[in-house]
């Protein structure tokens, strides 16, 4: 509980950001099949929304100075507002600028707020970054459900994602947070000028890039899996990406023990393999419950990974390079976030949805493989355990 209240002002902007992508995800299918689009179709536009994403991210920290106190306030109102306009698209020209604008303003919440939470766990020597995702998850997951069970009542998606930003509202009243010295970049012209520790940066990204690419493919396409696969009901549907955000809250919840006993590089080693696992059984279940226990192994699995690796650059990084190396960091990592789904779309055109996700269960084996072994012998180069 004293996590929790010490980082009560992020973990608000990760609960938006939560409710906001389960409810897309749960409302995935028909936003798909009312603006009219094929799987590569659907992927093509969520690539668009991906470049409107990357580009946010690369003036994030900008924005973070400008915004001051109320950076996430903002980000987040611009988050809820912009996931109205999916709900609204009928064609495809109308679908991708919406998710361009969408996805926009989530590349520039996702940046400010693990930028400011790593500032934080850096000044209050907590580690708060699974935590903070393990709420994200959550709030995934409750929202996925609710949307799961509304569509099924019949909702057209814009009124649901209204409901969305009325909570965001409310919410918002609790994201100022007031900007700290440390996290902004350097405005002292008699610091002498330093270089960022490159190849740790690009291996921990890559890492993050892997495991939120399966992450968010998997969000977005589990629900369309269940219902093609299975002949899954809306709601039965709804409960794939549920039972993901869950098991994915429960997963970050208890890595914020495991840290405290393992070292960061196998934790992710150990994650990761687990994850592999429930994908590629997810993907090729034969039943639909083993599906869903699939689905549940990955989120255990993938749930700790990229808020370990964002946590161990933060504690590595020192406090004058930190928010360059948040920002790098989150800008490889979470194109995974956007790069996913639409990778995933033109797989499934081409070989099927099964094989499209068990290539993400592959991918992830490459972190217990190669990424993380590459990491720890940099860090050791470094002086610093992972």
């Amino acid at each position: 509980m004293t996590d929790m209240r010490t980082s009560a002002v992020h973990g608000r902007a990760f609960a938006v950001m939560g409710f906001c992508v389960g409810t897309f995800a749960a409302y995935a299918p028909q936003l798909k099949a009312q603006a009219g689009l094929g799987d590569a179709d659907f992927g093509l536009a969520l690539l668009v929304g991906a470049a409107g994403a990357v580009g946010a991210m690369w003036v994030a920290p900008r924005i973070d100075r400008l915004l001051g106190a109320s950076a996430m306030t903002v980000c987040a109102l611009m988050l809820a507002a912009g996931f109205l306009l999916p709900g609204l698209a009928t064609s495809w020209a109308a679908f991708a600028a919406a998710i361009f604008v969408a996805s926009s303003a989530a590349g520039l919440l996702d940046v400010v707020m693990n930028a400011r939470l790593s500032g934080h766990e850096a000044r209050t020597g907590r580690s708060l970054m699974n935590l903070n995702h393990g709420l994200f998850s959550l709030a995934y997951a409750l929202a996925a459900l609710v949307a799961g069970l509304v569509r099924e009542a019949g909702v057209a998606p814009v009124w649901c994602f209204a409901g969305v930003l009325a909570v965001t509202v409310i919410l918002a009243f609790g994201m100022r947070d007031v900007v700290e010295p440390e996290l902004t970049e350097a405005t002292d012209q008699n610091l002498a000028p330093v270089v960022l520790p490159w190849v740790m940066v690009t291996l921990a990204g890559l890492i993050v890039l892997i495991s939120f690419t399966a992450e968010q493919a998997t969000e977005n396409w589990s629900a369309l899996h269940l219902e093609r696969a299975f002949g899954a009901s809306a709601a039965e549907g709804a409960l794939g990406p549920a039972v993901l955000g869950l098991t994915m809250g429960i997963g970050r919840l208890s890595g914020q023990e495991v840290l405290r006993r393992v070292a960061e590089g196998t934790l992710m080693q150990i994650a990761a393999a687990l994850a592999a696992t429930g994908l590629i059984l997810a993907a090729f279940a034969p039943v639909q419950g083993l599906a869903y226990a699939g689905f549940a192994i990955l989120g255990l699995g993938v749930s700790t990974i990229g808020p370990t690796a964002l946590a161990w650059v933060g504690k590595t990084i020192s406090a004058q390079l930190r928010g360059a190396a948040i920002s790098r960091m989150v800008m490889i990592g979470y194109c995974g976030f956007f790069v996913g789904p639409p990778v995933i779309g033109f797989m499934a055109e081409a070989f099927g949805l099964r094989l499209a996700l068990a290539t993400m269960g592959g991918m992830l084996l490459c972190i217990t493989v190669i990424l993380v072994p590459a990491l720890r012998a940099s860090a050791r180069r470094s002086g610093v355990t992972a």
